[in-house]
C-alpha cells in the first residue's frame, strides 16, 4: 500500500514523521529504565508506519493523553495514537480503532455495589484520572456520582485509597493489578466502555487522514495488531472489530 504524495507530505513533511506518544498508557508503551528507548505496540507500528511511508520516525512523548490531545492543535506531532473520542474529534481526524481496552470499576472492601449500574447514583464518588478517553466518556453519561479527578493512573489509585471514595474508575489491565493491592476490594463484571485506541492526524489533514484509513484497515486484517498484542504480553486489549 503506497501512500500517494500529498498523503506523504501532510504526514511526514520533510521526510520526518513526528509521533505522538501517550507514555501513560502502560498497555501500548514504556519507556527502558536504562536506555530511555520507547518500545511496545504504538512504537512498533510506528516504525511500520513511517517504513511504508519512507519517513524518519520521531517519537514525541506525552505524560497523558490530554496533552497529546492538546499538542495535536499546536503542530506538536503529524500522527497521535490515542483513543478516539469525541471531544477530541473537533481537532483531530481520526481513523476507526485498531485495538479496544475494556473499562470498567474497582470497589472496596465491604462496597455494597454489585453492578456497572448501582454506580452512577448520588453520593458515589469515582476517581479517575483527568483527560483520559474513558474520562471524557465518564463526563458525558454521570448523571448522578461524582467524579473526581487526579493526574495519571496511579494518582487516581492513590486518590481512591487516600479519600476512601466509593469507586475506582479505570483500564480492566490495571485494576487487575490495582485490586491486588487491596484486601476485599472487586473488580465488577462487564464494562461501562472499551476504549477505542486509534491513529489521528490534525483535521486539515484530508489526505494524510485517508491513508491513515487504510494503514489501519490493512494492519487488522493482515493480523499485525494481534501479532504486536501477544508479542508484548498487552493482556486485556484485543483487535478492534
Amino acid at each position: 500500500m503506497q501512500p500517494n504524495p500529498a498523503a506523504q507530505t501532510e504526514l511526514a513533511p520533510g521526510g520526518k514523521l513526528r509521533v505522538g506518544v501517550n507514555l501513560g498508557n502502560f498497555l501500548l508503551v514504556n519507556k527502558d529504565a536504562k536506555s530511555g528507548e520507547l518500545r511496545g505496540i504504538v512504537p512498533d507500528l510506528a516504525q511500520e508506519l513511517g517504513r511504508r511511508l519512507g519517513a524518519q520516525v520521531q517519537l514525541v512523548s506525552y505524560p497523558g493523553a490530554g496533552q497529546v490531545a492538546d499538542a495535536g492543535a499546536t503542530d506538536g506531532w503529524d500522527v497521535g495514537f490515542i483513543g478516539a473520542e469525541p471531544a477530541r474529534a473537533a481537532q483531530i481526524a481520526f481513523t476507526l480503532a485498531y485495538l479496544e481496552i475494556p473499562a470498567t470499576y474497582l470497589v472496596p472492601a465491604a462496597s455494597p455495589i454489585r453492578s456497572i449500574a448501582e454506580v452512577d447514583r448520588p453520593g458515589i464518588r469515582i476517581a479517575v484520572a483527568a483527560r483520559s478517553a474513558y474520562d471524557l466518556y465518564l463526563s458525558r453519561s454521570i448523571k448522578h456520582a461524582q467524579l473526581v479527578r487526579a493526574v495519571g493512573l496511579s494518582g487516581s489509585f492513590d486518590l481512591f485509597v487516600a479519600d476512601k471514595l466509593e469507586a475506582l474508575a479505570g483500564l480492566l489491565p490495571r485494576l487487575a493489578t490495582d485490586v491486588m493491592l487491596l484486601p476485599g476490594a472487586r473488580i465488577l463484571d462487564a464494562q461501562f466502555t472499551a476504549v477505542q485506541q486509534a491513529i489521528g492526524t490534525p483535521k486539515a489533514r484530508s489526505a494524510g487522514a485517508a491513508y491513515l484509513s487504510e494503514f489501519v484497515a490493512e494492519i487488522k486484517a493482515s493480523g499485525l495488531v494481534a501479532k504486536l498484542i501477544q508479542r508484548h504480553g498487552a493482556k486485556g486489549v484485543s483487535v478492534a472489530p
